[in-house]
């Protein structure tokens, strides 16, 4: 069973950018009728001629915003399809191949550019880690190159503002052209931003770019358009003021619809940058994301009502069916994926460590994947609230059947390679925090069973897009509840080896706890995955406890599966594996900030010796 009966959207997208930049050739010269923002109906110190020009370069320039980031997806594109069809013929050439010494060198050009721009931290070492003031999250500082693009974004759109006008002329002419060029731009722009936004973003499958990294990409197209649009409210007032005087500026908003929904407009913009702030978004998430989508809609209605017979209303046109498109999408999944049947249920099962396993049983599930993610609604804890949540393991009916109470699920390689194999139950596992995490702990905990069965609506799936079949070596560290995303990725490759679809030969999962009661969280998977064919020959596990209450909790079942106290030295562990790694190494991690940015820091060292890849899995908001 597919991902959704929903057709895809890349194309709708792709389509909507190009047909809006392509079609403002014509448009622009069309529009000489009125401004290209809502100020137009005001220029009445301009000349028939001036308004023509002014409309024309205003359409011009949203015509290379659109373009510019039209070009940029482009070249993404070629640039994912040359990734991946290198990675798929390596994976090809070393199916029966165990050295695999071709693609253990690295492209020295090209790991000069992981290490000091791709991988790279803005400054030396933070990026993941997050900010923070006394109790307040000051969020995360962007990598190199998400600087380098956010800075090009910025610089596009200042250069754009003001290249054009008159501003040698009369300052009533400056501003009425500023004021209309912010203003066409300020619409425009809302198009990458509402597409950025969305769950359903067809540019996260087609680019194999994070959501995590279009939601910081986002954000800064939401303060971008908010800025322009202030520098349009602003250009408009001091228009007013220089005309007419201060006492002439509320006349004005009384009496002209168009200056006061645009002024209502504004403010809802400021506002959602002010409540959208890290400390604000961190400490009252919920309230956040609710108040969020308040002032989107109001907004959104103002300026439609703003922008009544203007040029750039085709813009917001275009940013209000998106926006309705990606909503549509995730209700339709939502319906068809929980809906009939029985509805979809969800088993809560205490854990230690303050943790939760959560057990969801489809109505219509998916083919699961690793790197997998669902939106979790629980209307008997969180009411309409979703929140995210890595997949952690699958099973199907036939898997259930064969389960054996010591050994755990008796699956072959077969079996969790076969994608037509769809799984009707998925688990993960959910740690007890603050909100939502910590209501439903409680009501875990009000069962006298210790499990507990509530209705619950699975929205998904998203994510699992990163594959890492192609590496003869793979490295995986998790942190914490940071397991669950990491453990389908080693189960896939044990029976990847075992089935010989895989250029893995080493997988080394290193997994840092606090306690030894954590291992409680994933021992019915783990407890499979080390029973499967040729797990030995391939995987080795290391587990870290920083907590432990005594030494005789730190003991080593074998030699395969290694326990140590402390902290790991990352670093050191990823040079011994790379001096002898077999092929191209692949590292993941997925786990607090500090883990991320050392996983980071080591894997950016060692770029021009060995051919190393890093991947970090995470999900901020």
């Amino acid at each position: 069973m597919g991902r959704s009966p929903i057709l895809s959207t890349h194309s709708l997208v792709l389509v909507t950018l190009a047909s809006l930049a392509v079609g403002e050739e014509e448009s622009g010269s069309k529009s000489s009728s009125h401004a290209a923002s809502s100020g137009g109906k005001q220029n009445h110190q301009e000349s028939p001629e001036q308004k023509a020009a002014a409309a024309v370069d205003n359409a011009r320039f949203a015509r290379y915003i659109l373009t510019a980031l039209a070009a940029l997806v482009f070249s993404l594109t070629v640039y994912r399809i040359v990734i991946q069809s290198i990675r798929y013929i390596r994976t090809l050439t070393c199916l029966n191949n165990d050295t695999q010494k071709y693609f253990k060198m690295p492209n020295l050009a090209f790991g000069a550019i992981k290490q000091h721009l791709l991988y790279a931290p803005l400054f030396r070492r933070r990026h993941n880690r997050e900010l923070h003031f006394a109790w307040f999250h000051l969020g995360y500082i962007p990598t190199r190159f998400q600087s380098v693009f956010l800075a090009a974004v910025i610089a596009m759109n200042v250069t754009l503002s003001v290249w054009g006008i008159e501003w040698n002329g009369t300052r009533a002419a400056a501003l009425s052209h500023l004021r209309n060029r912010t203003g066409a731009l300020s619409v425009v722009n809302m198009i990458p931003l509402v597409i950025l936004a969305g769950r359903n973003n067809p540019l996260i499958g087609l680019l194999n770019i994070s959501f995590d990294n279009f939601n910081l990409v986002h954000r800064w197209f939401g303060r971008i358009v908010v800025l322009q649009a202030l520098a349009h409210t602003i250009a408009e007032v001091m228009k007013i003021v220089d005309k007419a005087g201060w006492k002439a500026l509320q006349a004005a908003f009384q009496n002209s619809q168009m200056l006061i929904t645009g002024l209502v407009a504004t403010i809802a913009f400021v506002a959602i940058v002010l409540q959208a702030s890290a400390a604000l978004r961190h400490a009252f998430y919920e309230t956040f994301l609710h108040l969020h989508i308040a002032l989107v809609i109001l907004s959104i209605v103002f300026l439609w009502k703003h922008l009544e017979n203007t040029h750039p209303q085709k813009y917001l046109l275009a940013v209000i069916l998106l926006w309705a498109m990606e909503r549509l999408i995730r209700l339709t999944s939502l319906v068809y994926r929980n809906v009939g049947r029985g509805g979809t249920k969800a088993e809560l099962e205490l854990l230690p460590g303050d943790a939760c396993r959560v057990t969801l049983k489809m109505v219509r599930p998916w083919t699961f994947q690793p790197g997998q993610y669902a939106f979790i609604t629980v209307p008997s804890v969180g009411l309409w609230t979703s929140h995210p949540f890595s997949l952690a393991w699958s099973s199907s009916a036939a898997d259930d059947n064969q389960q054996d109470s010591e050994k755990g699920y008796k699956i072959s390689p077969e079996d969790i390679l076969d994608n037509s194999n769809d799984k009707t139950t998925m688990s993960l596992i959910i740690r007890r925090r603050s909100g939502f995490t910590d209501k439903l702990f409680e009501k875990a905990d009000r069962s006298t069973t210790g499990i507990t069965t509530v209705t619950a609506f699975v929205e998904g799936p998203y994510g699992g897009h990163a594959v890492l079949h192609s590496y003869g070596t793979v490295m995986i560290f998790a942190g914490g509840v940071g397991i669950t995303h990491q453990v389908p990725f080693v189960r896939d490759l044990v029976a990847g080896y075992a089935s010989g679809t895989v250029a893995a030969r080493k997988v080394i999962l290193t997994w840092v706890i606090q306690s030894p009661e954590h291992l409680e969280w994933i021992r019915p998977w783990m407890t499979t995955i080390l029973a499967m064919d040729k797990r030995r020959d391939i995987l080795r596990i290391q587990l870290f406890v920083t907590q432990p209450r005594s030494t005789k909790e730190i003991h080593s079942p074998s030699a395969t599966v290694q326990m140590f106290p402390g902290k790991p030295n990352v670093d050191t562990l990823i040079e011994m594996e790379s001096e002898n790694q077999i092929g191209a190494m692949g590292v993941s991690v997925c786990g607090t900030g500090g883990l991320s940015d050392d996983v980071r820091a080591a894997v950016r060292r060692r770029q021009g010796v060995r051919n190393i890849d890093f991947l970090e899995q995470g999900f901020t908001w």
